[in-house]
């Protein structure tokens, strides 16, 4: 890949022509048809180099993917845009209305999740004799704990869900990625002792509790207030214009802006988006746009979250090629595919678990209707955010069977419960 545009017109190519597969053929909804298509298709290039060596058709992918960098691809650079247009669309007044079973659900949740994954990965791994550090498992249980909020707002899209419901679905995806990420940095630290975290700065590093609550509280704290002065500004500015170009320009100016500075000051800059992009969408439209600008923006933003959702969910089904390669050795056959059929159990349950225990407390009892539990737990679904934490592993003797468990999860997760979730809302909400 040599000019600018190489890799994205690749890209946009591949999701056209497996999108137009999909809706000619196969007919499944969109974002879960390009998974499949790019999951075969990669599977495909893999069978032919086994029979045609000579073709080096999988070697080719995977230099492909290499050169694409998942994790920096969708960590800096496409999330910001994902979870802006995503909040953009949610009611901020259902939102505030449920502050509270959000706000658990997507801190005490995440950890309770990662706790229960972490801890049930160390007791079946240990049992078929593999030596995983306990603090490494954990790693594996705070990658695959958070919903991604891509897939869940992309889900909320095409289903009839109360309103009620949808807040809490949608509220919780947005904002637990982004605990998610902070926890993820913290413990990577401590489990493979150096500074090898999502943003991909190394060096010799030591931390303590007292530090990684700082820590927490500097990178979640400080990327809502950058969420915050970042969109009151772009507030007061379109409020003063009335020109849907350059108001369109305003806010895209707001995410690459806001982001770029939320990385270079290690703030958090999904849960700075998700607070922008709130703020833009509800006390933005309501009283800093005409009807005309709104329209314009709205539009814009929805274009871009399913041009991008598509390129991100068919990406997620070509990585096949990369972690095959990349697993590494050390783990058996059979070992791997107990664990990850024990993980995936383990998900669903600590999915569960995370939700079913807060809400027995009494303050958030009233808020819980019926399905909510069952409705909350499916639609729990991994994607995108999960694949990128685990491929910014630093390098280490565990990372391949990391890697391999949670690209199953993953798969599980979008396949099999974004398939099957429109049945369980319809069994409460017929």
């Amino acid at each position: 890949m040599t000019g600018l545009l190489d890799i994205p017109a690749i890209l946009l190519g591949l999701a056209a022509l497996f999108g137009a597969l999909n809706y000619w053929f196969i007919k499944l909804p969109h974002t879960i048809g390009l998974v499949v298509i790019a999951l075969v298709a990669s599977l495909a290039a893999v069978g032919l180099d086994l029979v045609f060596p000579a073709l080096g058709l999988s070697r080719t992918a995977n230099g492909f993917l290499e050169s694409i960098d998942f994790d920096v691809t969708l960590m800096q650079g496409m999330l910001s845009f994902l979870l802006f247009a995503g909040a953009l669309h949610v009611d901020l007044g259902q939102l505030l209305s449920r502050k509270w079973i959000i706000l658990i659900l997507a801190s005490f949740g995440v950890m309770l999740s990662s706790f229960i994954i972490g801890g049930g990965f160390f007791l079946v791994a240990s049992l078929l004799g593999l030596s995983l550090p306990f603090i490494v498992c954990l790693v594996l249980g705070i990658i695959v704990s958070p919903t991604d909020p891509v897939a869940v707002l992309g889900l909320l899209k095409t289903l009839k869900v109360p309103p009620h419901l949808k807040a809490k679905i949608a509220g919780e995806s947005l904002f637990n990625d982004g605990v998610a990420v902070v926890l993820f940095s913290i413990i990577v630290t401590l489990a493979f002792s150096a500074t090898t975290g999502h943003d991909g700065h190394g060096g010799e590093s030591s931390i303590t509790l007292i530090s990684g609550l700082w820590l927490f509280v500097k990178e979640a704290g400080g990327g809502a207030l950058l969420g915050l002065v970042g969109g009151l500004l772009a507030f007061w500015v379109m409020r003063r214009i009335d020109d849907y170009v350059l108001e369109v320009l305003i806010t895209l100016a707001l995410v690459t802006g806001a982001y770029s500075i939320a990385l270079h000051l290690h703030f958090s800059g999904p849960i700075a988006m998700v607070i922008a992009g709130l703020l833009i969408g509800n006390q933005g439209t309501a009283l800093a746009m005409s009807k005309k600008t709104k329209d314009h923006l709205e539009k814009f933003w929805e274009l871009v979250d399913e041009i991008l959702n598509s390129v991100l969910f068919m990406l997620i089904g070509l990585e096949v090629v990369f972690i095959l390669q990349n697993t590494g050795s050390g783990v058996s056959t059979p070992q791997a595919v107990i664990l990850i059929l024990v993980v995936i159990a383990l998900s669903v349950a600590a999915r569960f678990s995370a939700i079913f225990i807060p809400l027995q407390l009494r303050a958030l009892r009233s808020d819980v209707s019926r399905g909510t539990v069952p409705i909350l737990t499916w639609a729990g679904i991994r994607g995108g955010i999960s694949v990128a934490l685990a491929l910014s592993l630093p390098d280490s003797p565990e990372r391949g069977i990391l890697l391999l468990v949670t690209y199953c999860v993953v798969l599980f997760s979008v396949i099999v419960q974004g398939l099957t979730v429109e049945r369980v809302i319809k069994r409460y909400f017929p």
